[in-house]
């Protein structure tokens, strides 16, 4: 039996005339999925109950569940979703004054294998369905509202998975979420973030992509970064580059990099220089991320190294920002989704 919410909007209206019903009853339904984001046909209450029974028996509803939850002492939220085969990802809540952000995930597992992220230590298990990651924003953004009193105000994609190889479900997801048929957010409140999948980009770019692109470089050396990022054999920095320029080229944006600083590994002053050369191609903004423990062997960058390092980017005229970790208590900082 198919899920509902796998068919299109042509389909479930011919669907609903085949049951003698008006064809608005099909709106009705949409507007019941995506704008109100329910999770039966009995939540349903302005269409009949003979309706209701028609959809029950034609159509499945593979509505994710939060199954875990885990408080961070400084307010962060991790939710465990449950989905309909079985299968566990998470989902985090981050408040920060009036803003809350929601990182979700895109993929059970991730195939890209980074030494220093739990979530890669998993391989790859599935890519998430669009309606499973518009799940998350909906059931964290009723806990958003319940903890802190405000709803969710950005999200980023920067869970569990990478969002550019599940591209298609991750398009339709943000479509849900942006669109007046949908959650009718801004698009400047949504981040993708990737590893650097080329091609991935090559086609945000040539979509004229409206959300912000975020790019996890943590080396512009690309001995080093191969190492860190196995992902960086099929798509060279040199490429990255070009395509990343392109990108600029055709949005207009400003692209964002994030650099997770590793004690004596990416942390030096010629790995600065490096980085700071890199970016000259185009616009940028560089987030520079403190280490959350995993079980690897990597270490935080001293103090004095993460100073000195900002120092030279900012002598550079690079805008820079330091990230502070959050939810690092409960194993919901980045790189560590399902380390517990």
């Amino acid at each position: 039996m198919k899920d509902i919410r796998e068919i299109s909007a042509e389909e479930l209206q011919e669907f609903v005339l085949q049951t003698n019903e008006k064809a608005f009853r099909a709106k009705q339904i949409n507007e019941w999925l995506w704008k109100k984001g329910v999770g039966s046909f009995n939540e349903m209450n302005n269409i009949g109950q003979k309706l209701k029974d028609q959809l029950s028996s034609a159509f499945t509803f593979h509505r994710a569940q939060i199954e875990l939850e885990a408080k961070s002492s400084d307010t962060t939220v991790k939710f465990g979703f449950r989905l309909h085969d079985g299968k566990m990802i998470e989902g985090v809540l981050i408040p920060a004054g009036q803003r809350v952000t929601a990182c979700v995930s895109t993929q059970v597992g991730c195939a890209m294998h980074c030494a220093f992220c739990a979530t890669g230590q998993m391989g790859f298990i599935r890519n998430l369905h669009y309606a499973e990651i518009f799940d998350q924003y909906m059931l964290m953004n009723s806990k958003a509202l319940e903890y802190y009193g405000n709803p969710i105000s950005n999200i980023v994609y920067m869970g569990m998975g990478e969002p550019l190889l599940n591209m298609s479900n991750v398009l339709k997801s943000i479509e849900l979420l942006t669109s007046k048929e949908g959650q009718g957010l801004s698009p400047q409140r949504i981040t993708l973030s990737t590893a650097g999948i080329i091609e991935g980009i090559r086609k945000l770019a040539d979509l004229g992509f409206k959300p912000g692109l975020a790019v996890s470089l943590h080396s512009a050396d690309p001995h080093k970064r191969i190492h860190l990022m196995p992902v960086t054999e099929h798509n060279p920095l040199d490429k990255l580059q070009e395509v990343l320029k392109y990108y600029h080229q055709q949005t207009g944006e400003r692209v964002t990099f994030e650099y997770l600083l590793l004690k004596d590994i990416n942390d030096s002053q010629r790995d600065a220089e490096i980085l700071a050369a890199y970016c000259r191609a185009f616009p940028v903004k560089i987030n520079l991320i403190e280490f959350n423990a995993t079980d690897s062997p990597f270490q935080r960058s001293e103090p004095e190294n993460v100073k000195r390092f900002i120092q030279f980017l900012e002598s550079r005229n690079m805008v820079v920002n330091l990230r502070h970790s959050r939810g690092k208590d409960i194993a919901a900082a980045c790189g560590q989704l399902i380390k517990k």
